[in-house]
């Protein structure tokens, strides 16, 4: 249901039922937004951000603002469907192949030892941060990451099994954004911008954005060979134990910028937790980690920028969440899929905030966008690797 509000600047459009406080606060911000073009969108997922709320589309009349991108440019999806039967596979086959994908690919804060090969590392760009950080990124690239990054092993409606994982462009793309950030508020400082500090922006046609958006696009890059590293490891390992052969893979953004035509202007759309809904364009909705995920078909609704949700949506914060939820609720809610152990935080604390429970419910975050994305399979979790 989309619920229009138009007493801003800009009119703010959102097909999020209950847009929490903070994050209502940060869409006025952006309708106030001297840069933001027609109209804010809010997606059914839609929650608190940095700056901008997760699960936010936007349009820019000749400048970018790198905290609407985000600080994991790129982070996206990549899926694809086995030809092997859903109602054949084991349990067995499935702890076999997350145990495979274990032994190759990082999880969490770890690195590869030594550095991957990708052509891509030959021509980055000679912009002094991915100089600094390409050694690095070599030994990040095919890496998984923590937080809501997962691999899962899914059983589909369409009765085959599926394989699917979210992942981005780790510390390299954070390293870029937050570099291009300070930037934007130190020129913004100095012209007198007095938005939000966390919104600045860089104008088109100056060094700074032409930058930012050369190493944003480097950044996108390379999210989409590291999802496509992964989902070679993952394929390999399913051909292993399942003896199957693949479809197509998907593979897709959702925090990113980029220049499109709207509402009879070209303008700089910012995805931020969003993803490009075109229409016929094929697309992946995860759910959290024990609930179900979506691919889905675009509709190229033009009142949300043709974007849709990048996923479920947090419907709390983790150290709230961690607050108020037990092992024993969130074991539950697991009941039937093959994960590991509840990880640790850093000072050794049970770490909760990846529950199901955590966000919101997925199936009606899914009939919120009817008019934005039509469902094509409907997938359940048998197993998941989580950071």
């Amino acid at each position: 249901m989309e619920w229009v509000n138009s007493n801003y600047r800009l009119p703010i459009k959102s097909w999020c039922r209950d847009v929490e406080e903070e994050a209502m606060v940060q869409a006025v911000n952006l309708s106030e937004h001297p840069r933001t073009f027609h109209h804010v969108a809010l997606m059914p997922d839609c929650h608190v951000g940095y700056g901008m709320p997760i699960g936010g589309v936007i349009a820019c009349r000749d400048a970018v603002i790198p905290n609407a991108v985000g600080v994991d440019i790129g982070c996206g999806m990549c899926a694809v469907k086995t030809t092997y039967n859903t109602s054949e596979v084991s349990e067995r086959a499935v702890k076999d192949i997350i145990y495979k994908l274990r032994s190759i690919i990082p999880v969490g804060f770890l690195h590869h030892k030594k550095g991957q090969s990708w052509p891509g590392f030959d021509k980055a760009p000679d912009i002094p941060v991915i100089q600094r950080e390409l050694e690095s990124a070599k030994k990040q690239l095919g890496t998984l990451g923590g937080g809501n990054h997962f691999i899962e092993i899914q059983s589909g409606s369409d009765g085959f099994i599926w394989l699917m994982l979210h992942s981005g462009s780790r510390n390299f793309g954070y390293k870029i954004a937050k570099e291009y950030n300070a930037v934007a508020q130190r020129i913004c400082n100095r012209e007198h911008f007095n938005g939000q500090k966390d919104l600045s922006f860089l104008s088109m046609g100056t060094k700074d954005s032409e930058e930012y958006t050369e190493a944003m696009k480097y950044a996108l890059a390379f999210a989409q060979e590291n999802r496509r590293l992964m989902m070679a490891h993952f394929k390999s390992a399913a051909r292993e134990v399942l003896h199957c052969e693949f479809d197509r893979e998907i593979n897709i953004h959702h925090n990113f910028a980029a220049l499109e035509t709207h509402f009879g202007r070209s303008v700089w759309i910012h995805r931020k937790g969003a993803t490009q809904a075109k229409k016929g364009r094929m697309g992946i909705i995860p759910g959290s980690m024990g609930t179900t995920s979506y691919i889905v078909r675009g509709l190229g609704n033009p009142e949300s920028f043709m974007s849709c949700s990048h996923g479920a949506g947090r419907c709390m914060s983790r150290t709230k969440f961690n607050k108020i939820c037990s092992v024993e609720e969130c074991n539950k809610a697991m009941h039937g899929i093959v994960y590991a152990q509840w990880s640790k935080d850093r000072r050794g604390n049970i770490d909760l905030s990846e529950a199901p429970q955590a966000y919101k419910d997925i199936d009606a975050v899914i009939e919120s966008q009817s008019d934005l994305v039509e469902v094509i399979i409907k997938l359940r979790p048998l197993g998941v690797i989580k950071g």
